[in-house]
């Protein structure tokens, strides 16, 4: 699938992968960047959903290994746990490829503004983790993360923006550990997600490829400056512009319908 840009709508989906991956290094929820500029440069919101998943996976890869000295002794969880997130992510992918495009299109602000709504908590929902690590002595089966995360993953795998601190938060719920190993095994699930998600989808016949290619370069370079920079920035400064940024775009596309 193709769509005929011109050179300023290629201008803008890199920036805004740029900042989608940038945002994504240091704070999360770069999709509420990535995702409406697609839209805005004439994408079906499926397709441009289906494209933004596939582009930004590069993105994400730097992050994931920068944590896994974090997954040290959970060979177990990893197990039972990425089995889930990737199944989970590839029904959450075909769920979407069956939502047709006028029920899809509806559901975008909700979906943006819950996307927002997550990454506003995120601070306080590792915080609760935190304390909840701390407070806990006992141990928890650690198989009965294994349905919430499924159910999380199919999620991520629908639209994905915020699934990372809906995945935290269910380990900080099922699971007695350390945040930063829970935080480490967090990444690796959400990453399975997306990648088994933006494999299901190159077949869907839904990607953008001129776009993809442009935003998964422009993700990588700004995941590699998040890298760099991220000592320069307040995360949770980065956190409420991006919500406030999706705030707008959502009450811009319930204004537009």
């Amino acid at each position: 699938m193709d769509n005929a840009f011109s050179l300023i709508d290629f201008i803008l989906i890199a920036f805004a992968a740029m900042a989608a991956g940038f945002v994504n290094a240091v704070a999360g929820g770069g999709t509420l960047i990535s995702f409406p500029a697609l839209i805005g440069v004439g994408v079906s919101p499926v397709a441009a959903n289906v494209t933004n998943t596939v582009a930004l996976v590069p993105g994400y890869l730097g992050a994931t290994f920068a944590q896994l000295k974090d997954l040290s002794g959970q060979g177990r969880r990893l197990r039972l746990l990425l089995p889930a997130g990737v199944l989970g992510g590839v029904a959450g992918g075909a769920l979407l490829l069956n939502t047709g495009e006028r029920l899809f299109s509806f559901l975008v602000p909700y979906l943006i503004l819950l996307a927002a709504f997550l990454l506003a908590i995120q601070d306080w929902v590792r915080a609760w983790v935190a304390r909840r690590t701390e407070a806990t002595g006992g141990s928890t089966d650690e198989a009965w993360s294994i349905g919430p995360v499924f159910l999380a993953s199919i999620y991520g795998g629908y639209f994905g923006a915020g699934l990372s601190v809906i995945i935290l938060a269910v380990l900080g719920l099922v699971l007695d550990d350390t945040l930063t190993r829970l935080n480490g095994l967090k990444q690796i699930i959400a990453f399975a997600v997306n990648v088994a998600a933006a494999i299901f989808f190159l077949f869907s016949g839904q990607v953008v490829w001129s776009a993809a290619l442009v935003m998964a370069a422009g993700s990588v370079i700004g995941g590699l400056l998040g890298g760099r920079l991220a000592r320069f920035v307040q995360p949770r400064t980065l956190r409420m512009v991006v919500v406030t940024i999706a705030v707008i775009v959502a009450v811009a596309y319930w204004m537009r319908r």
